[in-house]
């Protein structure tokens, strides 16, 4: 077995390490500060692993990362996830075309649902997302799904105006 690594950054004092500990927000790092503190105390690598809920290798991943930054170096890194299926301009695009709602002859559709939006984005951007990422994208763009009352597109105002003129009322 080789030699345990040794903690190079000095600066901190366990004291200080319990401190900075006791006032973070993550309990994760809280945890890896007191383990780097129980280690600059002297206690051994593989009971300060066990105080601290962690595998010696573990804390000797930790004493590396502390090593090359500090107790910032201990926070925990967030994976950058998948990139989005559309870019900022797409979804821009996405968004007026809501707004302006569809052309009930080129689109076939009086207003927008959700499953005639995958159809157009798969048209416009070829992207095939459920409904449910239709849903999602449109509360990003801050659309709610409240629409207006459909109407017929053939309907004849001038004949609604007399009719409501001629009916009796009540």
């Amino acid at each position: 077995m080789g030699a345990a690594v040794q903690i190079t950054r000095l600066e901190h004092t366990p004291t200080a390490l319990r401190g900075a500990a006791k006032r973070c927000g993550d309990a994760a790092q809280a945890r890896r500060l007191l383990a780097i503190a129980l280690v600059l105390e002297g206690v051994s690598r593989q009971d300060a692993a066990r105080q601290t809920g962690m595998d010696r290798q573990t804390l000797r991943d930790w004493v590396h990362r502390y090593n090359e930054a500090g107790p910032p170096g201990l926070r925990a890194c967030k994976p950058a996830g998948r990139p989005p299926k559309l870019t900022a301009t797409q979804m821009t695009e996405l968004r007026d075309l809501v707004v302006a709602g569809p052309d009930p002859k080129r689109h076939k559709v009086i207003r927008w649902r959700c499953i005639d939006l995958c159809g157009e984005v798969a048209r416009r951007f070829a992207v095939e997302v459920p409904e449910r990422t239709i849903s999602k994208w449109l509360r990003k763009l801050k659309l709610t799904r409240l629409q207006p009352r459909p109407y017929h597109p053939k309907k004849d105002a001038a004949a609604q105006a007399a009719f409501k003129k001629t009916s009796p009322p009540g």
